[in-house]
C-alpha cells in the first residue's frame, strides 16, 4: 500500500509515523530495483504515489 492520505497521517502517533516512513522507503528502494533491473514495474503510478506519501510525511514530522 503505497498511498498514505493526510487524514491517515494525522491520526498516526509519532511512532507510527517513523514506522510507516521505513515501510515506505524499502518499498521505494524496491520500486527503483525493479526499475534498475531492466523491467517494468507492476503499478506505473507507484513512484509517485510512494515519493508524494513520504514527502507529506516528512512535512507532519518536520512540524510536529
Amino acid at each position: 500500500m503505497t498511498h498514505v492520505s493526510n487524514r491517515e497521517i494525522a491520526s498516526m502517533s509519532a511512532e507510527a509515523l517513523v514506522d510507516r516512513l521505513e515501510e515506505l522507503q524499502e518499498e521505494l528502494l524496491q520500486l527503483r530495483a525493479e526499475q534498475s533491473l531492466g523491467g517494468t514495474p507492476s503499478n506505473m503510478g507507484a513512484f509517485k504515489a510512494c515519493r508524494r506519501s513520504i514527502a507529506r510525511i516528512k512535512t507532519k514530522m518536520a512540524s510536529q
